[in-house]
Protein backbone atom coordinates (compact mmCIF):
# COMPACT_ATOMS: atom_id res chain seq x y z
CA UNK A 1 0.00 0.00 0.00
CA UNK A 2 2.69 2.64 1.01
CA UNK A 3 4.80 1.66 -1.95
CA UNK A 4 1.49 2.03 -4.40
CA UNK A 5 1.50 5.83 -2.51
CA UNK A 6 4.77 6.68 -3.16
CA UNK A 7 4.87 5.57 -6.96
CA UNK A 8 1.13 7.71 -7.01
CA UNK A 9 3.25 10.49 -5.66
CA UNK A 10 6.50 10.34 -8.02
CA UNK A 11 3.91 10.24 -10.98
CA UNK A 12 2.59 12.92 -10.09
CA UNK A 13 5.66 14.93 -9.55
CA UNK A 14 7.29 13.90 -12.19
CA UNK A 15 3.90 14.91 -14.05
CA UNK A 16 4.24 18.32 -12.21
CA UNK A 17 7.56 18.76 -13.53
CA UNK A 18 6.87 18.19 -17.62
CA UNK A 19 4.05 20.76 -16.79
CA UNK A 20 5.99 23.02 -15.71
CA UNK A 21 9.13 22.74 -18.12
CA UNK A 22 6.59 22.85 -20.93
CA UNK A 23 4.95 25.59 -19.94
CA UNK A 24 8.08 27.68 -19.65
CA UNK A 25 9.06 26.66 -23.44
CA UNK A 26 5.19 27.98 -24.29
CA UNK A 27 5.85 31.05 -22.81
CA UNK A 28 9.21 31.33 -24.30
CA UNK A 29 7.47 30.84 -27.64
CA UNK A 30 5.19 33.99 -26.84
CA UNK A 31 7.96 35.89 -25.60
CA UNK A 32 9.80 35.30 -29.40
CA UNK A 33 6.81 35.44 -31.29
CA UNK A 34 7.57 39.40 -30.51
CA UNK A 35 10.74 39.34 -32.24
CA UNK A 36 9.11 39.30 -35.67
CA UNK A 37 7.11 42.33 -35.17
CA UNK A 38 7.11 44.39 -38.36
CA UNK A 39 9.70 47.31 -38.13
CA UNK A 40 6.66 49.33 -39.59
CA UNK A 41 4.19 48.52 -36.95
CA UNK A 42 4.04 49.52 -33.23
CA UNK A 43 1.53 47.29 -31.44
CA UNK A 44 1.26 49.87 -28.47
CA UNK A 45 2.06 53.52 -27.62
CA UNK A 46 2.69 52.80 -24.40
CA UNK A 47 6.40 54.03 -23.72
CA UNK A 48 7.01 50.58 -21.70
CA UNK A 49 6.12 49.04 -24.31
CA UNK A 50 7.85 50.74 -27.21
CA UNK A 51 11.38 50.18 -25.50
CA UNK A 52 10.65 46.02 -25.00
CA UNK A 53 9.24 46.18 -28.84
CA UNK A 54 12.32 48.03 -29.74
CA UNK A 55 14.31 45.16 -27.53
CA UNK A 56 12.41 42.57 -29.51
CA UNK A 57 13.11 43.89 -32.46
CA UNK A 58 16.41 44.14 -32.36
CA UNK A 59 17.25 40.60 -31.97
CA UNK A 60 14.79 39.52 -34.51
CA UNK A 61 16.14 41.89 -37.44
CA UNK A 62 19.20 43.04 -36.54
CA UNK A 63 20.67 40.04 -34.50
CA UNK A 64 19.41 37.36 -36.95
CA UNK A 65 21.65 34.54 -36.04
CA UNK A 66 21.15 34.74 -32.58
CA UNK A 67 16.99 35.10 -32.89
CA UNK A 68 17.68 31.28 -35.46
CA UNK A 69 19.17 29.96 -32.63
CA UNK A 70 16.15 30.73 -30.05
CA UNK A 71 13.96 29.50 -33.11
CA UNK A 72 15.77 26.33 -33.70
CA UNK A 73 15.41 25.67 -29.51
CA UNK A 74 12.18 26.58 -29.11
CA UNK A 75 11.40 24.01 -32.06
CA UNK A 76 13.57 21.06 -30.95
CA UNK A 77 12.07 21.27 -27.45
CA UNK A 78 8.40 21.61 -28.13
CA UNK A 79 9.57 18.49 -30.30
CA UNK A 80 11.07 16.41 -27.42
CA UNK A 81 7.86 17.22 -25.44
CA UNK A 82 5.28 15.90 -27.90
CA UNK A 83 7.38 12.91 -27.92
CA UNK A 84 7.16 12.56 -24.09
CA UNK A 85 3.54 13.45 -23.94
CA UNK A 86 2.88 10.91 -26.91
CA UNK A 87 5.06 8.29 -24.78
CA UNK A 88 3.17 9.31 -21.21
CA UNK A 89 -0.61 8.90 -22.92
CA UNK A 90 0.11 6.01 -24.72
CA UNK A 91 1.30 4.77 -21.34
CA UNK A 92 -1.88 6.04 -19.53
CA UNK A 93 0.08 7.85 -17.50
CA UNK A 94 -1.83 11.42 -18.00
CA UNK A 95 -5.58 12.41 -16.96
CA UNK A 96 -8.06 13.84 -19.20
CA UNK A 97 -8.20 17.18 -16.72
CA UNK A 98 -4.63 17.65 -16.58
CA UNK A 99 -4.18 17.62 -20.57
CA UNK A 100 -6.69 20.19 -20.78
CA UNK A 101 -5.94 22.42 -18.04
CA UNK A 102 -2.35 22.59 -20.06
CA UNK A 103 -4.08 23.14 -23.39
CA UNK A 104 -6.24 25.80 -22.48
CA UNK A 105 -3.13 27.12 -20.98
CA UNK A 106 -1.46 27.08 -23.68
CA UNK A 107 -4.55 28.91 -25.67
CA UNK A 108 -4.45 31.60 -23.61
CA UNK A 109 -0.87 32.78 -23.28
CA UNK A 110 -0.16 32.01 -27.35
CA UNK A 111 -3.84 33.76 -28.18
CA UNK A 112 -1.96 36.79 -27.05
CA UNK A 113 1.45 35.98 -29.48
CA UNK A 114 2.48 38.14 -32.05
CA UNK A 115 1.92 36.21 -35.54
CA UNK A 116 5.47 35.93 -35.97
CA UNK A 117 5.81 33.23 -39.13
CA UNK A 118 3.12 34.74 -41.40
CA UNK A 119 0.76 38.02 -42.72
CA UNK A 120 -1.62 36.58 -43.06
CA UNK A 121 -3.87 37.41 -40.25
CA UNK A 122 -2.63 40.77 -41.26
CA UNK A 123 -4.69 40.33 -44.82
CA UNK A 124 -7.97 38.08 -43.10
CA UNK A 125 -7.83 42.00 -41.20
CA UNK A 126 -7.78 43.90 -44.24
CA UNK A 127 -10.08 42.15 -46.13
CA UNK A 128 -13.04 42.78 -43.59
CA UNK A 129 -11.87 46.44 -42.90
CA UNK A 130 -12.75 47.06 -46.67
CA UNK A 131 -16.11 45.89 -46.03
CA UNK A 132 -16.28 47.76 -42.63
CA UNK A 133 -14.06 51.10 -43.08
CA UNK A 134 -14.57 51.28 -47.00
CA UNK A 135 -17.76 49.90 -47.82
CA UNK A 136 -16.46 47.97 -50.69
CA UNK A 137 -16.39 44.25 -52.48
CA UNK A 138 -13.42 42.72 -51.14
CA UNK A 139 -13.85 40.20 -54.40
CA UNK A 140 -13.51 43.25 -56.02
CA UNK A 141 -11.23 45.40 -54.25
CA UNK A 142 -7.66 44.82 -52.86
CA UNK A 143 -5.47 46.25 -50.06
CA UNK A 144 -3.41 48.33 -53.06
CA UNK A 145 -6.63 50.04 -53.93
CA UNK A 146 -6.55 52.23 -50.49
CA UNK A 147 -2.73 53.36 -50.71
CA UNK A 148 -3.53 56.02 -47.47
CA UNK A 149 -4.18 53.43 -45.12
CA UNK A 150 -1.72 53.24 -42.51
CA UNK A 151 -2.01 49.23 -42.67
CA UNK A 152 -0.13 48.73 -46.10
CA UNK A 153 3.33 50.09 -44.44
CA UNK A 154 3.34 46.63 -43.08
CA UNK A 155 1.38 43.94 -44.82
CA UNK A 156 2.52 41.68 -47.79
CA UNK A 157 0.21 40.36 -50.58
CA UNK A 158 -1.39 43.73 -50.99
CA UNK A 159 -2.40 43.17 -54.41
CA UNK A 160 -4.37 39.99 -54.17
CA UNK A 161 -8.19 40.46 -53.76
CA UNK A 162 -10.12 38.19 -51.23
CA UNK A 163 -9.42 34.73 -52.19
CA UNK A 164 -11.58 32.73 -49.55
CA UNK A 165 -15.17 31.45 -49.54
CA UNK A 166 -17.97 33.94 -48.22
CA UNK A 167 -18.70 32.73 -44.76
CA UNK A 168 -15.08 33.44 -44.03
CA UNK A 169 -16.24 37.30 -43.77
CA UNK A 170 -19.28 36.09 -42.55
CA UNK A 171 -17.22 35.26 -39.26
CA UNK A 172 -14.73 38.02 -39.28
CA UNK A 173 -16.99 41.59 -40.62
CA UNK A 174 -18.64 41.15 -37.24
CA UNK A 175 -15.06 40.85 -35.37
CA UNK A 176 -14.16 43.67 -37.55
CA UNK A 177 -16.96 45.98 -36.12
CA UNK A 178 -15.90 45.66 -32.87
CA UNK A 179 -12.74 46.80 -33.19
CA UNK A 180 -14.27 50.17 -33.57
CA UNK A 181 -11.25 50.66 -36.70
CA UNK A 182 -8.46 49.89 -33.89
CA UNK A 183 -5.76 47.84 -34.74
CA UNK A 184 -4.61 46.02 -31.76
CA UNK A 185 -8.37 45.25 -30.44
CA UNK A 186 -9.32 43.74 -34.43
CA UNK A 187 -5.72 41.96 -34.27
CA UNK A 188 -6.81 40.33 -30.52
CA UNK A 189 -10.33 39.39 -31.82
CA UNK A 190 -9.33 37.55 -34.89
CA UNK A 191 -6.34 35.95 -32.43
CA UNK A 192 -9.36 34.57 -30.41
CA UNK A 193 -11.25 33.30 -32.81
CA UNK A 194 -8.25 31.17 -34.24
CA UNK A 195 -7.80 30.33 -30.56
CA UNK A 196 -11.50 29.22 -29.83
CA UNK A 197 -11.57 27.28 -33.17
CA UNK A 198 -8.42 25.56 -31.95
CA UNK A 199 -10.16 24.59 -28.42
CA UNK A 200 -13.02 23.47 -30.47
CA UNK A 201 -11.06 21.66 -33.24
CA UNK A 202 -8.95 19.38 -29.64
CA UNK A 203 -12.82 19.41 -27.87
CA UNK A 204 -13.99 17.51 -31.23
CA UNK A 205 -11.21 15.24 -31.97
CA UNK A 206 -11.22 13.95 -28.36
CA UNK A 207 -15.47 13.29 -28.44
CA UNK A 208 -15.28 12.49 -32.19
CA UNK A 209 -12.77 9.17 -31.40
CA UNK A 210 -14.32 8.11 -28.14
CA UNK A 211 -17.40 7.81 -30.05
CA UNK A 212 -15.92 5.57 -32.91
CA UNK A 213 -13.81 4.22 -31.37
CA UNK A 214 -10.75 4.34 -33.72
CA UNK A 215 -8.44 5.66 -31.48
CA UNK A 216 -7.89 6.44 -27.48
CA UNK A 217 -9.68 9.52 -27.19
CA UNK A 218 -6.59 11.31 -24.52
CA UNK A 219 -4.20 9.82 -26.70
CA UNK A 220 -5.54 11.77 -29.96
CA UNK A 221 -6.46 14.87 -28.23
CA UNK A 222 -2.71 14.59 -27.20
CA UNK A 223 -1.83 13.86 -30.97
CA UNK A 224 -3.11 16.97 -31.83
CA UNK A 225 -3.20 20.03 -29.03
CA UNK A 226 1.06 19.33 -28.73
CA UNK A 227 1.54 18.87 -31.79
CA UNK A 228 4.31 21.49 -32.65
CA UNK A 229 3.22 22.33 -36.38
CA UNK A 230 -0.52 22.58 -34.85
CA UNK A 231 0.46 24.69 -32.13
CA UNK A 232 2.79 27.45 -33.87
CA UNK A 233 0.21 27.42 -37.11
CA UNK A 234 -3.16 27.62 -35.20
CA UNK A 235 -2.05 29.54 -32.31
CA UNK A 236 1.10 31.87 -33.14
CA UNK A 237 0.35 32.36 -36.87
CA UNK A 238 -2.87 32.11 -36.67
CA UNK A 239 -4.40 30.21 -40.15
CA UNK A 240 -7.68 29.97 -41.00
CA UNK A 241 -7.16 26.91 -41.54
CA UNK A 242 -8.21 26.11 -38.34
CA UNK A 243 -11.42 27.59 -38.46
CA UNK A 244 -12.25 25.55 -41.15
CA UNK A 245 -11.44 22.18 -39.88
CA UNK A 246 -12.83 22.78 -36.86
CA UNK A 247 -16.42 23.04 -38.69
CA UNK A 248 -15.61 19.88 -40.89
CA UNK A 249 -14.66 18.26 -37.28
CA UNK A 250 -17.86 19.44 -35.92
CA UNK A 251 -19.75 18.10 -38.98
CA UNK A 252 -18.54 14.65 -38.32
CA UNK A 253 -19.44 14.63 -34.68
CA UNK A 254 -22.82 15.82 -35.52
CA UNK A 255 -23.14 12.94 -37.74
CA UNK A 256 -22.12 10.41 -35.16
CA UNK A 257 -25.04 11.85 -33.08
CA UNK A 258 -27.64 10.98 -36.40
CA UNK A 259 -28.10 15.04 -36.94
CA UNK A 260 -27.66 15.19 -40.49
CA UNK A 261 -28.95 18.33 -41.23
CA UNK A 262 -26.42 20.45 -38.70
CA UNK A 263 -24.05 17.86 -40.08
CA UNK A 264 -24.34 18.87 -43.41
CA UNK A 265 -24.63 22.35 -42.56
CA UNK A 266 -21.67 22.33 -40.53
CA UNK A 267 -19.24 20.77 -43.87
CA UNK A 268 -20.80 23.27 -45.71
CA UNK A 269 -19.84 26.01 -43.30
CA UNK A 270 -16.45 24.54 -43.37
CA UNK A 271 -16.40 24.47 -47.43
CA UNK A 272 -17.81 27.84 -47.77
CA UNK A 273 -15.27 29.23 -45.55
CA UNK A 274 -11.64 28.03 -47.98
CA UNK A 275 -12.93 25.63 -49.86
CA UNK A 276 -10.34 22.73 -49.23
CA UNK A 277 -12.78 20.71 -46.95
CA UNK A 278 -14.70 19.72 -50.11
CA UNK A 279 -12.39 16.95 -50.75
CA UNK A 280 -13.78 14.65 -48.01
CA UNK A 281 -17.29 15.40 -49.31
CA UNK A 282 -17.18 11.59 -51.22
CA UNK A 283 -16.53 10.03 -47.77
CA UNK A 284 -18.82 12.12 -46.13
CA UNK A 285 -21.85 11.31 -48.20
CA UNK A 286 -21.04 8.00 -48.37
CA UNK A 287 -21.12 8.05 -44.14
CA UNK A 288 -24.72 9.62 -44.82
CA UNK A 289 -26.12 6.79 -46.59
CA UNK A 290 -24.46 3.99 -45.31
CA UNK A 291 -26.13 1.99 -43.03
CA UNK A 292 -22.63 0.47 -41.49
CA UNK A 293 -21.27 2.66 -38.74
CA UNK A 294 -19.07 0.40 -36.61
CA UNK A 295 -15.22 0.98 -35.37
CA UNK A 296 -14.15 -0.56 -38.42
CA UNK A 297 -16.15 1.38 -40.90
CA UNK A 298 -15.26 4.94 -39.47
CA UNK A 299 -11.83 3.52 -39.05
CA UNK A 300 -11.71 3.57 -43.33
CA UNK A 301 -13.64 6.31 -43.45
CA UNK A 302 -10.91 8.28 -41.52
CA UNK A 303 -7.71 6.51 -43.41
CA UNK A 304 -9.85 7.73 -46.58
CA UNK A 305 -10.37 11.74 -45.77
CA UNK A 306 -6.93 11.89 -44.82
CA UNK A 307 -5.71 10.68 -48.06
CA UNK A 308 -8.10 12.90 -49.97
CA UNK A 309 -7.31 16.40 -47.72
CA UNK A 310 -3.27 15.12 -48.95
CA UNK A 311 -4.54 15.45 -52.25
CA UNK A 312 -5.86 19.24 -51.30
CA UNK A 313 -2.38 19.72 -49.69
CA UNK A 314 -0.76 19.12 -52.71
CA UNK A 315 -3.49 20.82 -55.40
CA UNK A 316 -2.23 24.16 -52.80
CA UNK A 317 0.95 23.45 -53.51
CA UNK A 318 0.73 23.46 -56.94
CA UNK A 319 -1.22 26.68 -57.25
CA UNK A 320 1.28 28.61 -55.11
CA UNK A 321 4.07 26.41 -53.08
CA UNK A 322 3.82 24.00 -50.06
CA UNK A 323 3.46 26.14 -46.85
CA UNK A 324 3.32 24.47 -43.17
CA UNK A 325 0.34 25.49 -42.49
CA UNK A 326 -1.43 22.99 -45.08
CA UNK A 327 -0.79 20.14 -42.85
CA UNK A 328 -3.53 21.47 -40.78
CA UNK A 329 -5.87 20.24 -43.53
CA UNK A 330 -4.16 16.09 -42.85
CA UNK A 331 -3.48 16.62 -38.95
CA UNK A 332 -7.03 16.74 -37.40
CA UNK A 333 -8.09 13.57 -39.34
CA UNK A 334 -5.34 11.32 -38.46
CA UNK A 335 -5.32 12.38 -34.94
CA UNK A 336 -8.86 9.83 -35.36
CA UNK A 337 -6.16 6.92 -36.37
CA UNK A 338 -3.45 7.81 -34.63
CA UNK A 339 -2.92 4.39 -32.86
CA UNK A 340 -0.42 3.37 -35.89
CA UNK A 341 3.07 4.27 -35.52
CA UNK A 342 3.36 5.22 -39.11
CA UNK A 343 1.08 8.25 -37.96
CA UNK A 344 2.96 8.96 -34.98
CA UNK A 345 6.48 9.30 -36.70
CA UNK A 346 4.78 11.17 -39.71
CA UNK A 347 3.48 13.95 -37.23
CA UNK A 348 6.71 14.07 -35.01
CA UNK A 349 9.50 13.82 -38.22
CA UNK A 350 6.49 16.52 -40.56
CA UNK A 351 6.51 18.89 -37.54
CA UNK A 352 9.71 19.41 -37.10
CA UNK A 353 11.02 19.09 -40.19
CA UNK A 354 8.39 21.69 -42.24
CA UNK A 355 8.44 23.65 -39.19
CA UNK A 356 12.50 24.21 -39.66
CA UNK A 357 11.30 25.84 -43.12
CA UNK A 358 11.17 29.22 -41.57
CA UNK A 359 14.57 28.72 -40.43
CA UNK A 360 16.05 29.96 -44.22
CA UNK A 361 14.08 33.58 -43.62
CA UNK A 362 14.87 34.18 -39.83
CA UNK A 363 18.26 33.59 -40.73
CA UNK A 364 18.50 36.05 -43.94
CA UNK A 365 15.47 37.94 -43.72
CA UNK A 366 13.66 36.88 -47.16
CA UNK A 367 12.59 34.29 -49.61
CA UNK A 368 14.88 34.71 -52.32
CA UNK A 369 17.61 32.14 -53.81
CA UNK A 370 18.74 29.86 -52.63
CA UNK A 371 15.74 30.10 -50.14
CA UNK A 372 13.59 28.23 -52.34
CA UNK A 373 15.43 25.35 -53.41
CA UNK A 374 15.98 24.74 -49.98
CA UNK A 375 12.82 24.67 -48.68
CA UNK A 376 11.79 21.99 -51.60
CA UNK A 377 14.98 20.10 -50.09
CA UNK A 378 13.00 19.99 -46.68
CA UNK A 379 9.99 18.92 -47.98
CA UNK A 380 11.75 15.89 -49.86
CA UNK A 381 13.85 15.30 -46.45
CA UNK A 382 10.42 15.51 -44.44
CA UNK A 383 8.86 12.85 -46.69
CA UNK A 384 11.92 10.97 -47.02
CA UNK A 385 12.65 10.94 -43.50
CA UNK A 386 9.47 9.72 -42.27
CA UNK A 387 9.33 6.72 -44.69
CA UNK A 388 12.99 5.67 -43.63
CA UNK A 389 11.88 6.12 -39.76
CA UNK A 390 8.60 4.14 -40.20
CA UNK A 391 10.53 1.46 -42.11
CA UNK A 392 13.07 0.92 -39.11
CA UNK A 393 10.46 0.99 -36.91
CA UNK A 394 8.84 -1.93 -38.87
CA UNK A 395 12.16 -3.93 -38.96
CA UNK A 396 12.40 -3.23 -34.85
CA UNK A 397 9.33 -4.54 -34.23
CA UNK A 398 9.62 -7.50 -36.28
CA UNK A 399 12.46 -8.70 -34.54
CA UNK A 400 10.76 -7.76 -31.34
CA UNK A 401 8.10 -10.21 -32.05
CA UNK A 402 10.61 -12.92 -32.64
CA UNK A 403 12.77 -12.49 -29.68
Amino acid sequence: MINRIMEIKNRISGFKLLVGSYSLVIIGLFIYSFTQVDLDLTLSRWSVWQVAEKFFQHIGYFNRPLSTAFYIIILVLLCLFYILFLYYAASKKLTKRGVWTLVIFMTIVLAFSYNAFSYDLFNYIFDARIITHYHQNPYFHKALDYPGDPMLSFMHWTHRTYPYGPFWLFLTVPLSFLGFGFFLPTFFLFKFLMAASFLLSNFLIEKISEKAKTADSLFALVFFAFNPLVIIESLVSAHNDIVMMSFALLSIYLLLQSKRVFSFLSLFLSIALKFATAFILPIYILAIISGRRGKSFWNICFIAMSILMSMAVVVASERTNFQPWYLLYVFPFISLISNSYFIIIFSVTASFVFLLEYVPFLYLGNWNPPVPSILLSLTYIGVGMSVLFTFIWFIIKIKLKKE
